[in-house]
């Protein structure tokens, strides 16, 4: 039987738009391949669960970012709906978000990480105090949002109070932020793909660091795959990607970000268990210098979609075989778009 790939994309965090273009992209790809292809685009006018069912869908590609769409509420959603998706499962996903445990299981498996503190509101009543001799430049960075939104550079303690009010804008009530000491090196991203390390690429971002706008604007950064490092190091900074993943259960596909210093150091940034596929988007820049196109990757990706929990195995026995039949079924395509 034909299966139906829903492409979930949208959703209502500060990162919709660059998750319509990874959607808009995916979906574009996998139909040009003979999948039938549904956008399902997700907004606050309509339940996710609704716009599920109302799809139809068999499989699920993640195309979402940010909160409630790469944090494990749509994953544990799909788990109990019995819907195979791509992706890490709800464990690896919640925990790769939340930059504060990210750090916390760095440690714990020794993975390096910059040192850091957590700031809340109430630091700001005493930040000289509470910053204390940790020194400046700092990276601010909201502990739960991606693609490095709301992320700052404080030279003082004025820059710092204000990256901190603005980190704590993208937060729920009694959020926290972290901040995180400057370290100078040459920022490497490397893609996996469950469980296989696909590449590294070498940032350079003119905005100092990579924030934002020097993700997503043109001209503001540019990239050199593969990075300019020496074969024996280049091998430990993508074993090292691959401790972080691992430490944080992911599966599917993922980027790791790390910085590697002239002093021979190497630090992990964080795990994206949601990596944008857009024109200007790292993942697909790694996997094309490993020879794999977008479309091709696309594929493969959709290929991992299973289910994490085994929630009502019994009741659908067929369910973490429906991905290889989605991958495999290269029938006709059709695209349609199911939006609230």
């Amino acid at each position: 039987m034909k299966q139906r790939i829903g492409v979930l994309m949208g959703g209502m965090s500060a990162e919709r738009q660059v998750s319509l273009s990874t959607g808009e992209g995916v979906a574009q790809a996998l139909s040009d391949r003979g999948y039938e292809v549904v956008k399902v685009v997700i907004d606050s006018e309509s339940a996710v669960d609704e716009l599920l069912r109302k799809a139809r869908i068999d499989v699920a590609f993640l195309a979402l970012h940010g909160r409630g769409g790469e944090d494990g509420c749509v994953q544990g959603l799909l788990e109990w709906m019995q819907i195979p998706y791509t992706g890490s499962g709800v464990l690896g996903s919640a925990l790769s978000m939340d930059k504060l445990k990210s750090k916390e299981l760095f440690r714990l498996h020794n993975v390096p990480t910059p040192p850091y503190y957590v700031a809340t509101e109430e630091t700001l009543d005493a930040l000289e105090v509470v910053h204390g001799s940790f020194g400046f430049p700092v990276i601010v960075k909201p502990r739960d949002e991606g693609s490095s939104v709301g992320v700052t550079r404080a030279d003082d303690l004025s820059d710092l109070r204000r990256a901190i009010q603005l980190g704590l804008n993208y937060g729920a009530q009694g959020a926290r932020v972290l901040v995180e000491r400057f370290v100078k090196g040459m920022e490497v991203h490397v893609g996996i793909l469950d469980g296989r390390v696909l590449g590294g690429i070498e940032i350079v971002s003119h905005n100092g660091i990579f924030d934002y706008a020097a993700k997503y604007t043109p001209g503001l950064s540019e990239t050199i795959c593969p990075p300019r490092l020496e074969a024996t190091r280049a091998g430990g900074v993508m074993n090292l990607a691959l401790r972080a993943y691992n430490a944080l259960e992911c599966s599917g596909a993922c980027r790791v970000d790390l910085l590697v210093t002239e002093g021979e150091n190497e630090y992990v940034l964080e795990v994206n268990t949601a990596p944008g596929m857009t024109a200007t988007s790292l993942l697909p820049k790694i996997a094309a210098s490993a020879g794999i196109d977008y479309g091709t990757l696309c594929e493969m990706i959709l290929r991992t979609a299973r289910l994490h929990a085994g929630f009502g195995q019994g009741a659908r026995e067929d369910a973490p075989r429906a991905s290889q039949t989605a991958a495999a079924d290269m029938g006709r395509s059709r695209v349609r778009s199911i939006a609230g």
